[in-house]
């Protein structure tokens, strides 16, 4: 999904399980305070309050020592993002982002990965990235074996 993400700029129309989907941009990050930033935006969103209550617990950003994943700290909600890898910013984008945010909306004693998880994030990617980003994450996960649901 990030590689055709990573194309879409210079070819945004992709087909995906008989359809043709014209992807939207997806947002990249130059600093932990635009991913803070945008992270506020998200989860005041109405569409977000409202389906997760856990929306309404403010979530702080910071960098990340590792290089290879980002991070949710659900104890004291945090995302932990690594800045550099390789000379490049690969965690700092709005796909890595919302995965973290999908972790944080989860009840506390959900399965870090499971279905509930999936459907969230295609849930989340749908309203904020757009329901074409949705339907290309969750064909993706249903076509690799994901339980969504």
């Amino acid at each position: 999904m990030h590689r055709l993400f990573d194309r879409s700029a210079d070819f945004p129309v992709v087909e995906v399980a008989g359809s043709r989907l014209t992807l939207p941009v997806e947002r990249h990050f130059a600093t932990l305070e635009s991913v803070q930033a945008y992270v506020d935006a998200v989860l005041t969103m109405p569409t977000i309050r409202t389906r997760w209550p856990r929306a309404a617990v403010p979530v702080a950003v910071r960098a990340r020592s590792g290089q290879h994943q980002a991070d949710y700290q659900r104890l004291v909600a945090v995302i932990a993002v690594p800045l550099h890898a390789r000379n490049r910013a690969w965690a700092l984008r709005e796909l890595v982002i919302l995965h973290e945010l999908a972790h944080h909306l989860a009840d506390a004693d959900e399965e870090p990965h499971g279905p509930g998880f999936a459907e969230r994030l295609v849930a989340v990617t749908s309203a904020v990235v757009g329901e074409e980003a949705g339907f290309l994450l969750r064909t993706t996960m249903w076509d690799n074996g994901v339980r969504i649901g």
